[in-house]
């Protein structure tokens, strides 16, 4: 069976991270294999939470996983609390990557042009050197301004987003989060070559999860069809039943408990 190694936290409430991932990867027949950057009593988007960072662990974790020999499909990485995991996540790269691994890193650190205040320059940096060793990434537009050292707090148009992949060089890239008009969003797909769109239908709220959903979809649709147009597409389209699906209070802008998605698994 295939696999794919996914570097991330864990919730117990809110689908989001490790527990939004484990059920996606699965779904589409591959073997998930987590390892935990930090556990959280629920995620960070509710009123209070308990957690337990990992760090102190990771490396002895992951010594135990070189006496199984694994051989990885793919290596997801998302959420980064500090350097210290960047560098050991880097180490980790290096040392079960083969030829045939797909490298997919989701560069959380910000979002509506601001940066996640948890993120100081170490650790931005560290997202960056993960992305540059990185086949696949799955930045939204703030992230991907924060990669090219671009301004934030501006609106980016759609040709500056395409100049700012462009400049990333030959890498897989789907940017989400693109606001078209009142009811259209976007993802932009840059293969190394050619630039596209993936619209979809906007719906309300704001809602927690969406992006590590995402970014487990696309790598796992890629590693089964090697189509990343075709990957990205069925992503967005899944994210967009499951959010038109999911209900909310419209006076809440953020919604920490994540989208209704396990109903759609079956169709994956």
């Amino acid at each position: 069976m295939k696999k794919i190694a996914v570097i991330n936290d864990i919730s117990g409430f809110g689908k989001c991270s490790l527990s939004a991932a484990l059920p996606v990867i699965s779904a589409h027949n591959i073997q998930c294999c987590p390892l935990p950057t930090g556990v959280f009593s629920n995620q960070t988007g509710y009123d209070s939470f308990e957690s337990a960072d990992m760090t102190p662990y990771l490396k002895a974790f992951i010594g135990e996983w070189k006496k199984l020999n694994p051989v990885f499909d793919g290596i997801l990485t998302g959420f980064i609390p500090n350097s210290e995991q960047g560098s050991i996540i880097l180490g980790f790269i290096r040392d079960f990557k083969s030829e045939n691994t797909v490298v997919a890193v989701d560069p959380i650190m910000g979002d509506d042009g601001e940066i996640y205040p948890c993120y100081d320059e170490k650790s931005i940096a560290a997202v960056k050197a993960l992305a540059k060793c990185a086949d696949l990434i799955t930045p939204n537009v703030t992230e991907l301004a924060l990669l090219c050292s671009m301004p934030l707090g501006k609106e980016y148009s759609v040709g500056e987003i395409e100049k700012m992949c462009r400049s990333l060089g030959n890498k897989l890239i789907a940017v989400t989060g693109i606001t078209l008009n009142e009811n259209e969003i976007a993802n932009a797909v840059y293969d190394g070559e050619s630039f596209n769109l993936v619209t979809s239908v906007k719906h309300g709220g704001h809602f927690s999860g969406t992006g590590d959903i995402f970014s487990a979809y696309v790598i796992s649709e890629y590693i089964n069809s090697r189509d990343f147009y075709a990957s990205v597409k069925a992503a967005a389209s899944f994210i967009e039943k499951a959010v038109a699906a999911t209900e909310y209070d419209p006076s809440e802008s953020y919604v920490a408990e994540g989208i209704d998605f396990e109903r759609f698994l079956k169709i994956v």
